[in-house]
């Protein structure tokens, strides 16, 4: 008796879609990362949970996580325009590198929200887990006392222009409102690394600050290799 062995089945990759844009709009990117919470927590992020060791979260655990997942996503919204629209690969690996990098950062800390049954987004205004406030940076509505706009966030005609930019324009100022973008978070990564309540919280807010500080080190080298200069915080 002779068997046949079926020869194994392959899958084409999908198409890659030619030219088409994929903008990631803040809101849109952080319901996709909310698909990470599962894996989040099967991989040991029970994070202050009744019967954990770990300490139970406070207002800078949830504040921080909050507030930086809405700064992240304005970054992976940047990247993923600069990716999808500039001719520099350099530029194109770069953006692809922050927008994976702080996407998957976002979906760790709504992760850790969900598990401590917290809103994923800030209500009421940003910063107010942060002694002191934001140190000046932050636009503070001078009636209610509430910061509106964390530091290095870009407008809506910043928003507006980068889409608007082709060519050498757009990577400038891409560069630009990611450097500075960079800069603006770093006072909230800062705090959160020395007084989080969490080890992992602090952990990944060290982290982050270390590694966006070397990045800023490499965006503002290619900004001036293009001519450009830094933006202002």
């Amino acid at each position: 008796m002779v068997t046949v062995t079926a020869p194994p089945t392959t899958t084409s990759p999908p198409p890659t879609g030619g030219g088409e844009a994929r903008w990631v709009r803040p809101l849109v990117a952080l319901v996709a990362v909310l698909g990470l919470l599962l894996f989040g927590a099967a991989g040991g992020l029970l994070l202050g949970l009744p019967g954990s060791s770990t300490p139970e979260p406070g207002p800078v655990d949830v504040g921080f996580s909050q507030d930086m997942s809405v700064h992240h996503l304005q970054a992976v919204e940047m990247a993923s325009w600069e990716r999808d629209h500039t001719a520099d690969p350099v530029l194109a690996q770069i953006a692809t590198d922050i927008e994976k990098t702080q996407n998957n950062q976002v979906g760790q800390m709504q992760g850790w929200l969900a598990l401590w049954d917290a809103p994923a987004l800030p209500i009421g205004g940003y910063m107010g887990w942060m002694a002191g406030g934001p140190g000046g940076h932050g636009h503070m509505d001078a009636a209610t006392g509430v910061v509106t706009t964390m530091p290095g966030m870009a407008s809506a005609a910043d928003l507006d222009a980068l889409r608007a930019a082709t060519g050498p324009q757009l990577d400038v100022l891409f560069l630009q409102l990611m450097l500075r973008h960079h800069e603006g978070g770093a006072e909230m990564l800062r705090y959160a690394a020395d007084v989080a309540a969490v080890p992992q919280v602090r952990s990944l807010a060290a982290q982050m600050l270390g590694s966006q500080a070397s990045e800023s080190d490499y965006l503002r080298r290619l900004l001036v290799e293009r001519g450009g200069t830094p933006l202002p915080l």
